[in-house]
């Protein structure tokens, strides 16, 4: 049995969760049980429907071999019809029970896989920011699949076929006490051996599997990686350096490949000599049986058979057995996910007055970091007003816009909307009231009408139109092939930087949120694009509360005020021309970006 520990974390009502998502301590059986819940049912049937055409199947092969045996002994015509007819009822059951099987597993699959993979994402929603961003995507992403995959092929194509395995051979044995109790007699003092083979190195199968499992999660994020910055690879010239490193995660997979396939080995070789022994034991009980006339000639080949009904599937059992090391671990990093506690709680229900925004004394650091982001930050924004939010990096500008998101919560002070506290109101509710647009635009593989519809799903062409408009994006998108059903790329590809940034403006704008962040969205434009960005900003700005987030003067200078950031704290407020002429920190700050230009 496999534990882990939990540490834990306090939340703002007082209660404990775990801290970075560390399952609660329990067994692997227990982990891969609580992968299935909620499919139950289908199990079950699945579980029943393989039992049916297994048993079907030994049954005929059975029924087969004692009907080739009364016909070695001679046996009258009429003595065939009971076993015929039996024949005839084992053929269809197993037959059913084969297209049963079939058709309840693949439901059991599909509705498993929907489940689990519906269950990492719900997880990953509800944890992120913080735990993504500590991880790397393509492990992420190899949990998502490659272990979820490997779940529902054990669940569904697996575990029955082993429980299946398992029942079998028990029903094998007593047809065949009854036919000769001699030779179940025989055969016992192997199968409890055969049936503890998997269990022999247990504890090194989950080891094994846990580090093979891991070496294939990073194989997968390293090659998702070179894949994502093939670009920025290429043009340091270090395709052969990455090239390498993949090699080097392979040559790790296969080390562990290695060990677990020894091992696997291993237990394979013990089976079958197992099998071996206990196959030569019963045709030796057989051989004398016969000699001494204790079991006729008519029964021999379906004694052969039910010997061989008894032996065989439980290798099927030890299959199954070797992958619980791989199975569990893989069951470990899926529950991970899925257990992470929600960052911040949502139990609000309060509905704010206006789109004033407002830090009070705010307080904020990171689990992996000893100085605090913000440390009394105190600042606001009053309705239909722009602020710019300067400082250097590190200075907390980023903070406030993931506390004022709720991406997180504020360890100190509060962050108000309207009078109302962030933590007091529905998640749902915020997150319609702020709308951001980032520096680092994400643009999903559909038309960019679509990615436009984001802001607003309902939305018909002629509202998404006029956003794009708005934004000045609508010419440079008439003038694309496909215009509004031009696909986009993965992350934007087929668009420039300036392109997706008036994309991600008409999002903003077609949402229409009262309150609007800017977070760094003119600090990777060239001038054609800021400009057109500075016209769609001047749209934005009506009517709405703006945060911007800002280290370039031509995009500062059009706030209606500025608040400087330093160490954690707004240590200046004012306009441009107050701030530059009171030389402090701002004038500073602007002096320095001027001798770096």
């Amino acid at each position: 049995m496999s534990t882990t520990t939990t540490t834990a974390s306090h939340g703002r009502d007082g209660a404990t969760h775990p801290r970075d998502g560390a399952p609660v301590a329990r067994s692997g059986w227990a982990d891969l049980l609580q992968l299935a819940r909620g499919q139950e049912r289908l199990m079950l049937l699945t579980i029943v429907a393989t039992l049916l055409a297994q048993g079907g199947m030994v049954a005929t092969l059975a029924i087969c071999a004692w009907l080739i045996g009364i016909a070695i002994a001679g046996a009258a015509a009429d003595a065939w019809l009971p076993g015929a007819c039996a024949l005839v009822v084992a053929v269809a059951a197993g037959a059913g029970g084969r297209w049963w099987q079939a058709h309840v597993s693949h439901e059991f699959a599909f509705a498993l896989i929907e489940t689990m993979q519906i269950g990492i994402y719900d997880g990953l929603e509800r944890a992120a920011p913080g735990y993504v961003a500590g991880r790397r995507t393509g492990e992420l992403a190899a949990v998502a699949t490659r272990d979820a995959n490997a779940m529902e092929h054990f669940f569904a194509h697996t575990l029955a076929d082993a429980i299946a395995a398992g029942i079998v051979p028990l029903l094998a044995l007593a047809a065949l006490a009854f036919v000769q109790p001699w030779l179940t007699l025989a055969l016992l003092p192997f199968l409890p051996l055969l049936a503890s083979v998997p269990f022999w190195l247990g504890d090194r199968a989950h080891r094994q599997g846990r580090a093979l499992a891991q070496a294939a999660a990073k194989l997968d994020a390293d090659v998702i990686e070179g894949i994502q910055g093939r670009k920025e690879i290429a043009s340091f010239g270090q395709a052969q350096a990455w090239l390498d490193r993949v090699a080097a995660r392979v040559r790790t997979m296969e080390r562990e490949q290695r060990r677990y396939g020894t091992r696997a080995g291993l237990e394979q070789a013990a089976i079958e000599l197992l099998q071996a022994g206990a196959l030569l034991a019963a045709l030796l009980t057989g051989a004398v049986l016969v000699q001494h006339g204790l079991l006729a000639v008519a029964w021999l080949p379906c004694a052969v058979v039910l010997v061989g009904a008894a032996l065989i599937p439980l290798a099927e059992v030890a299959q199954a057995a070797r992958k619980l090391g791989e199975l569990k671990a893989g069951a470990e990093r899926i529950l991970a996910i899925q257990r992470q506690p929600a960052q911040v709680a949502d139990r609000g229900t309060a509905e704010p007055a206006d789109a004033t925004v407002r830090f009070e004394q705010v307080g904020f650091a990171y689990d992996d970091t000893r100085a605090p982001a913000l440390r009394g930050a105190d600042f606001d924004v009053k309705p239909a007003e722009t602020v710019a939010l300067v400082g250097a990096s590190g200075a907390g500008k980023s903070t406030c816009v993931s506390l004022l998101l709720r991406f997180r919560d504020v360890q100190a002070g509060r962050v108000t909307v309207g009078g109302v506290d962030v933590r007091d109101m529905p998640l749902a509710r915020l997150r319609q009231y702020v709308s951001v647009v980032p520096q680092d635009v994400y643009l999903f593989d559909d038309t960019i009408a679509n990615n436009i519809r984001l802001g607003r799903p309902e939305a018909d062409d002629a509202a998404v139109e006029q956003a794009a408009r708005d934004a000045q994006a609508h010419d440079f998108i008439v003038a694309l092939p496909d215009g509004y059903g031009t696909r986009c790329g993965e992350r934007g590809a087929r668009l420039s930087g300036g392109q997706r940034q008036r994309i991600a403006i008409a999002r903003a704008l077609l949402r229409d949120s009262p309150v609007l962040v800017l977070d760094e969205a003119s600090s990777s434009l060239d001038t054609e694009s800021e400009r057109a960005f500075h016209d769609a900003l001047a749209r934005l700005r009506r009517h709405r509360t703006v945060l911007m987030i800002a280290h370039r003067p031509s995009t500062i200078r059009q706030a209606d005020r500025i608040v400087v950031l330093d160490d954690g704290r707004a240590v200046e407020q004012g306009t441009h021309a107050e701030l530059v002429a009171r030389g402090g920190r701002y004038a500073r700050l602007l002096a320095r970006d001027a001798g770096h230009a």
